[in-house]
């Protein structure tokens, strides 16, 4: 089986090092006879989000690009795979469409089964992240509502313009961490799934942009 070894620490703990987790892992591999095809190291803060932390976006896309052959990831905790609900969801449903399990070393579970097909245990727990991540969301949109209750009651108006389109320049800066992710090469179903959008909306930025 190959594997894949992430691991991340802080960038604000100096004396933190991801040398522990990467050898914590790597005895797990050759413990269970596993072939480590590369390793992932990054320092940066967990309060960032996935599309600030350029090594997990590569470990990533290396691990769901079909001709590396991956089978596995190896972390010590999910919270590697994001900082939020959301973007672990995100990060389990990319590996997962392209039938690469997650090791969690903490929880000592394997996210999907020999088959490939997910692990009831690791369902029950990404259940429970999506309830979260759900809760996540209905808490933003009140706020969102509250704001534009608030801006209407003051006298704003919400809309476009009639007549008005959105410029180039406008998208660039709207869509940026797309466009920074198309540049590098990733494909357009996973530039959705790491940014939240639509394919559609990926489809047509990557024309207009001649990406």
């Amino acid at each position: 089986m190959n594997v894949v070894i992430y691991s991340r620490v802080s960038s604000q703990t100096v004396r933190q090092s991801t040398e522990r987790q990467v050898t914590e892992l790597r005895k797990f591999a050759i413990d269970r006879g596993y072939t480590v095809c590369t390793v992932f190291e990054e320092k940066i803060s967990g309060r960032k989000a996935n599309l600030d932390r350029p090594v997990l976006l590569n470990c990533l896309e290396y691990c769901t690009n079909p001709q590396n052959k991956v089978d596995m990831l190896l972390v010590t905790e999910i919270s590697r795979l994001g900082r939020s609900t959301l973007e672990l969801l995100k990060a389990l449903d990319t590996l997962h469409c392209h039938k690469v399990s997650v090791y969690i070393q903490n929880l000592n579970i394997e996210t999907l089964l020999p088959d490939k097909t997910v692990n009831p245990l690791s369902s029950l727990i990404t259940t429970l992240l999506g309830e979260l991540a759900a809760m996540e969301r209905q808490g933003i949109l009140d706020r969102l509502n509250s704001g534009r209750a608030l801006y209407i009651e003051k006298g704003g108006r919400l809309g476009r313009n009639i007549g008005s389109k959105k410029s180039l320049e406008r998208k660039r800066e709207e869509y940026k961490e797309a466009i920074a992710l198309l540049k590098k090469g990733y494909s357009i179903r996973n530039v959705a799934k790491l940014t939240g959008r639509a394919v559609s909306t990926i489809q047509i930025i990557k024309k207009e942009f001649g990406l």
